[in-house]
C-alpha cells in the first residue's frame, strides 16, 4: 500500500478526471484548469536549475602520525583558501578529525579530542550526511594518507550525493622510515601446543638493525634482521607449558629513523588447561598449594606478585590471596579483580596473616567491596594508642593541575586529612610541610574530638616551590615524634619520584628511628622507574615500613587511608581463640563439616549486611572467621585466620583441613559453563568482533527469556559498559565494536548466571603508525571516483562540480489543484456562473436536428365539435432540463 503524503494529493486528480468524464462540459474556463493542471501533475514535473555557489568542506588530520603539520601549514592554506573564494555566496568549512570529529574553533584552536586513530572514513560520511543536498559541494582533504579504517563506504556515499573528494599530502612520501607492519601468531592454543609467531618489518630504503622480542617483559631473543627490498620477514616458535595469558612485544631499533611511534608492537595470547586456580603466595610450601593440587585442582601458584597482570587472569575461576599485602600486588591487577569477580563469574578468597586484610593495606583498597567483611576497626577494639608523623612534599611540581581545578598539592592535603579522620580519639598526629626547609602544621597534639580542625589546617597546605629536601623533613619528624610515649610510632613520608632532593645522612637517621621502635613508609608520586624511585625505595626498606608508587595523583587519599588504618586500625590477633559455628556452611556444601576446635590467630573484622558467616570466634568480638557472598555473577570468601605460614599451626593438623579447601575451592569456582553455547571472537586492527553459536532447540527459548549481555572493560579500570547483539541467523548472534587503539581490554558473555569469558585483547598498539602503501592508493582511488584530484595549487580549490539542483513541482501543483477543486464545487453550489467558453459544436447534424414527426393515417370523420387544440409546451433552459431529466431518471429508478 502506498502511503506517501505525494500520492495521496494526486488522489482528487483522478477523481476529477472520472467526474469530468461522465458529465464533461467544458464551456466552464475553472474545470478546464483543473483539468490541465490533473494531467500535469500526472508527469510529476521538475525545474531544473544551477547554483551559482559552491560549499567547500576542508578536512583537517589531526592524527598523532600527522605530527604538527597541520598547525604549521593551516594559516597559510586559510588565507589562500579565502583569497581565491571567488563569490560572496560561497562557504569555507574547516573541520578536525583524527579518532573523532570536531569543527574547527572559531579562534582557531587545536584540536583536542583522541589522536590515536585517522578516521578519516568517518568523517568523510559525516562531511556527506551534513551537507546542503541543494547547493553544490567539494571536500578537500590535508592528511598523511594514511587512513586506519577502509574508505569504500565513505566513496559510496560521495559518489551518490555527486561530492568530489581532493586532498593534498602533508608528509614527504619519501622519508626515512622503518616499522613493524605486521606482528602475527594465533589468540588461543592449548597448552604445550607450539606456535609460529611472525615479524613483517617494512622500510624506504634496504639496512639492518636489531629486533627484540619479549614475553612478559623477559627477552626471548634478539637478533640482526636486514631488509632486502624495503622488506624482511622473521618468524620463531614457542611453547608454554602453563595455562594463563603471556604478552609478547617485538620491537625494532633502526637508526636514523623518521617515525617511532611505528617500532614497536603487543599482543598477548591465551595458554589454554583445564579449570585452574590462582593462588597468590609468599610460602615456598604454601599447605593450600599442596592441599588442592592433592585432590585434581589446577593450581597456578605465583610468588612473586609483582609480575602478576590482568593477563593472567584469562582461563582462571577463582583467585587466593594468601597473607600478601597489598602493596607487593600491582594496582592493575587489584583493580582488574572486581571486573573478573562481578562480571565474568570469577572468585576470590583472603586468607588471613599479619599481612593480610587490614594489616596488609587493603583496607580501601580496588578489593575491598568485594570482600564479605569490612576491615574498618572501632575504636573500642584498638588496644594501643599511635603517634603519626606526616611529611609532605610542598614543592615546586605540586602546583601542577590534575583535573576538576584541583592541583596534585590539594590531593595529597586531603589524603592528609583522611588519615587524621582515621585516627582515633587517644592517638596523637604531627603534620610537616617541606620544600627546601620543614615547616610544622601541626604539633604533636592528641586528635581527641579536633579531627576537623586538625583536617582543616592541613588543607591548607600551599606549594612553595623548589624541590623537597627529605632529610630534614624526616630529621623535623622524628625530633617531634620522639616525644611521645605511644606504643606504636610511624612516619609517612609524600614525595615526589621525581624531585626529592638533599638525602643527607638519610641512612643514620632511618637507623636511630628504628633502634627506637619507630617505622617509615613512604608515598611515592610517579612511578618506580623516576630519577628519585630508588631512593624512595630505600628509605621504606630501612624503615621496616612500605613503599608506594602512584603516577595517578587522584589515588594519593586512597593510598594514604590504606596506610593509616595498616598502622592504627589494622588488628591481628595473636593469641589462640575458640571457635563457634553457626550451621550456616550448609549454603555452600550440604556435607557437614567438623571445625576446628580453636585457632592460633586471626584479622579482627566485621560482616557485612549481605554476607553469611559460618564460622565465628568466642571471644568478645564474635568475630567472622569463615564468611561469604555472592558479588555479581561471581563469588568472594573471607578465612579470617592463617591457611599457611606463621599462626597457622593448629588449623594446618586440623583433619578437615582438605575437604574445606577442597569444598570452598569448588563453590569459588562457580559452575561449569552449560553444553549447547560457544563464543568465538576476533579482532583486526580496532574492531573487535564476536559471534554467539548456540543450540537452537535447547537454548532458543532461554535466549528469548534472557537475552545474553555482553560487558567490556579497558585496562584504565573504567566502568564496564554493554554493547548490543545483532541476530545474524537462527543460533548465531554477532556483534562489532571499534576499540580505543593502544588498550587492553577484557570482556565477558553474560547469558543468566553464566558467563562467557574473552581477552585480554591487545588492540593494535602502532596501527596509526603503519603507513600502509595500500592506504594511500586506496585514497587516490576514491578521489578519482568522485571526480577529484591531488591538489597542490590551492588556487583551484573552488572548482564547481557539475551539479544541477531539482525543484518538484508536486506538491505545490497538488495544494493549488485542490485549491482549484475546493472553488469549483462551491460555485456550483452557490449557482455563481463564470463566462461560458465558445465551444463550436463539431457533432454532426443528424443528432443536432430535431426529427420531424412521422405522419399518421387521418380518420375518419366524425359528427361533433372540433377537438380541442393542443396546449404549447413552453421552452426550457437545456441546463434545467437536463437537471429534470435526471431527477426523472432516478425517480424512475427507485
Amino acid at each position: 500500500m502506498l502511503r506517501s503524503p505525494e500520492f495521496l494529493l494526486l488522489l482528487p486528480a483522478f477523481v476529477l478526471v472520472g467526474w469530468f468524464w461522465r458529465g464533461l462540459r467544458l464551456q466552464s474556463p475553472l474545470r478546464a484548469v483543473i483539468l490541465i493542471l490533473a494531467t500535469l501533475l500526472l508527469t510529476d514535473p521538475v525545474i531544473q536549475h544551477r547554483q551559482n555557489a559552491l560549499d567547500l568542506y576542508v578536512l583537517l588530520d589531526r592524527s598523532d602520525s600527522t605530527e604538527d603539520r597541520i598547525d604549521k601549514g593551516l594559516p597559510e592554506w586559510s588565507r589562500l583558501l579565502e583569497q581565491a573564494k571567488p563569490g560572496r555566496n560561497d562557504t569555507l568549512n574547516f573541520v578536525n578529525y583524527a579518532s573523532e570529529i570536531a569543527d574547527l574553533g572559531a579562534d582557531g584552536s587545536s584540536f583536542t579530542g583522541s589522536r590515536k586513530l585517522t578516521k578519516t572514513g568517518l568523517a568523510l560520511q559525516s562531511i556527506a550526511a551534513q551537507v546542503d543536498e541543494k547547493r553544490p559541494s567539494r571536500i578537500l582533504l590535508f592528511t598523511d594518507g594514511f587512513s586506519t579504517e577502509p574508505l569504500h563506504q565513505a566513496a559510496a556515499q560521495l559518489r551518490s550525493r555527486g561530492i568530489p573528494l581532493d586532498f593534498r599530502l602533508v608528509r614527504d612520501q619519501k622519508e626515512n622510515d622503518f616499522r613493524l607492519s605486521e606482528f602475527r601468531f594465533p589468540e588461543r592454543v592449548q597448552t604445550g601446543e607450539p606456535f609460529l609467531i611472525s615479524v613483517t618489518i617494512r622500510g624506504s630504503t634496504d639496512s639492518s638493525f636489531p629486533l627484540i622480542l619479549r614475553r612478559n617483559g623477559q627477552v626471548l631473543t634478539e637478533s640482526n634482521i636486514k631488509l632486502v627490498d624495503g622488506l624482511a620477514t622473521v618468524e620463531f616458535t614457542d611453547r608454554i607449558q602453563r595455562p594463563g595469558a603471556y604478552e609478547y612485544h617485538a620491537e625494532i631499533r633502526p637508526e636514523n629513523d623518521a617515525h617511532l611511534g611505528n617500532n614497536s608492537s603487543k599482543r598477548w595470547i591465551e595458554i589454554t588447561g583445564g579449570p585452574r586456580l590462582i593462588l597468590v603466595s609468599p610460602y615456598q610450601n604454601d599447605p593450600i598449594e599442596k592441599s588442592l593440587s592433592a585432590l585434581g585442582f589446577t593450581v597456578d601458584t605465583i610468588r612473586d606478585p609483582s609480575q602478576l597482570k590482568a593477563g593472567a587472569l584469562a582461563g582462571a575461576r577463582a583467585v587466593i590471596l594468601n597473607n600478601v599485602p597489598a602493596h607487593h600486588v600491582p594496582r592493575d591487577f587489584l583493580e582488574a579483580l572486581d571486573f573478573f569477580v562481578r562480571e565474568q563469574g570469577g572468585g576470590l578468597l583472603m586468607a588471613g596473616g599479619e599481612r593480610s586484610f587490614g594489616s596488609g593495606g587493603y583496607f580501601q583498597s580496588a578489593i575491598d567491596p568485594l570482600l564479605p567483611v569490612s576491615m574498618e576497626l572501632k575504636n573500642e577494639h584498638r588496644k594501643l594508642s599511635v603517634a603519626l608523623a606526616i611529611v609532605m612534599d610542598r614543592s615546586g611540581s605540586m602546583a601542577v593541575k590534575v583535573g576538576g581545578n584541583m592541583t596534585k598539592m590539594d590531593l595529597a592535603n586531603s589524603g592528609a586529612a583522611n588519615a587524621i579522620d582515621l585516627l582515633g580519639a587517644m592517638d596523637q598526629v604531627t603534620v610537616f610541610a617541606v620544600d627546601s626547609e620543614p615547616t610544622k602544621v601541626v604539633p604533636l597534639t592528641q586528635v581527641q574530638n579536633r579531627k576537623a580542625e586538625l583536617g582543616a589546617k592541613v588543607r591548607k597546605i600551599q606549594s612553595a616551590g623548589g624541590g623537597i629536601f627529605v632529610y630534614a623533613g624526616l630529621e623535623a619528624a622524628w625530633k617531634e615524634l620522639e616525644k611521645s610515649p605511644a606504643g606504636t610510632r610511624h612516619i609517612i613520608l609524600f614525595s615526589d619520584a621525581q624531585d626529592s632532593e638533599e638525602p643527607g645522612a638519610y641512612k643514620n637517621l632511618i637507623h636511630t628511628l628504628t633502634d627506637h621502635g619507630a617505622t617509615l613508609s613512604v608515598i611515592g608520586l610517579g612511578t618506580p622507574a623516576d630519577v628519585d624511585a630508588a631512593l624512595l625505595e630505600d628509605i621504606a626498606n630501612r624503615g621496616n615500613g612500605r613503599i608506594f608508587f602512584s603516577d595517578q595523583a587522584v589515588d594519593i587519599p586512597k593510598i594514604f587511608a590504606q596506610e593509616t588504618v595498616t598502622i592504627a586500625r589494622s588488628a591481628f590477633v595473636k593469641d589462640p581463640v575458640g571457635t563457634q559455628a553457626t550451621g550456616r556452611w550448609s549454603e555452600i556444601s550440604p556435607k557437614p563439616i567438623e571445625w576446628p576446635k580453636q585457632i592460633d590467630g586471626y584479622n579482627l573484622s566485621y560482616a557485612r549486611p549481605d554476607a553469611t558467616v559460618s564460622l565465628i570466634s568466642t571471644d568478645e568480638y564474635a568475630a567472622p572467621l569463615i564468611a561469604h557472598a555472592r558479588r555479581g555473577l561471581g563469588r568472594s570468601a573471607a578465612a579470617s585466620f592463617p591457611l599457611g605460614g606463621e599462626y597457622s599451626e593448629f588449623v594446618r593438623n586440623w583433619p578437615g583441613y582438605g575437604d574445606f579447601l577442597q569444598t570452598l575451592g569448588r563453590f569459588l569456582m562457580g559452575e561449569n559453563t552449560p553444553p549447547g553455547i560457544a563464543l568465538r571472537h576476533r579482532h583486526e586492527g580496532t574492531r573487535l568482533t564476536l559471534d554467539l553459536l548456540y543450540d537452537t532447540e535447547e537454548w532458543s527459548q532461554k535466549l528469548v527469556a534472557i537475552p545474553p549481555k555482553v560487558r567490556l572493560q579497558d585496562e584504565t579500570g573504567s566502568a564496564p559498559y554493554d554493547l548490543p547483539w545483532r541476530r545474524i541467523s537462527p543460533g548465531h548472534f554477532s556483534l562489532t565494536r571499534d576499540l580505543a587503539e593502544g588498550s587492553v581490554v577484557r570482556g565477558a558473555v553474560q547469558i543468566g548466571e553464566h558467563a562467557l569469558s574473552f581477552g585480554p585483547l591487545s588492540v593494535g598498539s602502532s596501527i596509526e603508525w603503519a603507513f600502509e602503501p595500500e592506504r594511500l592508493t586506496e585514497l587516490r582511488s576514491v578521489s578519482a571516483q568522485t571526480g577529484g584530484r591531488e591538489l597542490l595549487d590551492l588556487s583551484k580549490a573552488w572548482l564547481r562540480p557539475p551539479f544541477t539542483a531539482e525543484t518538484r513541482l508536486r506538491i505545490p501543483l497538488g495544494i493549488a489543484l485542490i485549491l482549484l477543486v475546493l472553488t469549483e464545487a462551491l460555485l456550483t453550489r452557490t449557482g455563481w456562473k463564470l463566462p461560458q467558453l465558445a465551444i463550436p459544436n463539431r457533432l454532426p447534424k443528424a443528432k443536432t436536428e430535431r426529427r420531424k414527426p412521422v405522419q399518421k393515417a387521418k380518420p375518419a370523420q366524425v359528427s361533433g365539435p372540433p377537438p380541442a387544440s393542443p396546449t404549447p409546451v413552453p421552452e426550457t433552459d437545456p441546463e434545467q432540463s437536463d437537471r429534470r431529466s435526471r431527477f426523472q431518471r432516478a425517480k424512475d429508478r427507485k
